[in-house]
């Protein structure tokens, strides 16, 4: 059971200028984290852009999605800047109804060395492994439906939208 990874850009890929304190974008670390973190699953990677997501422009959002809906495979991870993950989960949510497709990112670039994005990353693939189709967001060791999750600024982290 492969899964096709898409590289998006986000947190996970930043890098530090140390001359300048701008973080920007090189190449994705993705390859290096998956050998860090010892992955035996079959994977396909594909880099789609590397963008932060707060630029992350609605013609961007479509081609994740053109990608998702073309992929062969039926299990699918995102890598997603954290800031506006929930908007392109929810374009997703209400197109794919056939696929397992989760979104992750990190709220630390991987490169600062305490990042949260290895351990979001295995929890991505795990999560794409065992949920039912749908999409979802996995961060902070959890899972959350596409329709019902934000990301909470204040705290740092996701979290279910409290529907009355």
């Amino acid at each position: 059971m492969a899964i096709k990874l898409f590289i998006t850009g986000g947190t996970f890929d930043k890098e530090y200028n140390e001359l300048n304190g701008e973080l920007f974008f090189r190449k994705s670390h993705l390859h290096e984290m998956l050998k860090r973190g010892r992955c035996r699953v079959d994977l396909k990677l594909k880099t789609l852009m590397m963008v932060d997501s707060l630029l992350m422009t609605a013609p961007q959002r479509r081609r994740v999605l053109a990608e998702c809906l073309a992929a062969r495979e039926k299990r699918i991870v995102i890598t997603h800047g954290t800031d506006t993950m929930p908007e392109t989960a929810r374009l997703l949510g209400s197109r794919l109804k056939d696929k397992t497709v989760v979104l992750t990112g990190a709220m630390v670039p991987y490169k600062f060395g305490s990042s949260d994005g290895m351990f979001n990353l295995g929890a991505a693939l795990s999560f794409a492994q065992t949920l039912p189709p749908g999409v979802y967001v996995a961060m902070n060791g959890r899972y959350f439906n596409w329709d019902n999750v934000r990301k909470n600024k204040a705290k740092g982290e996701f979290e279910e939208i409290k529907k009355n």
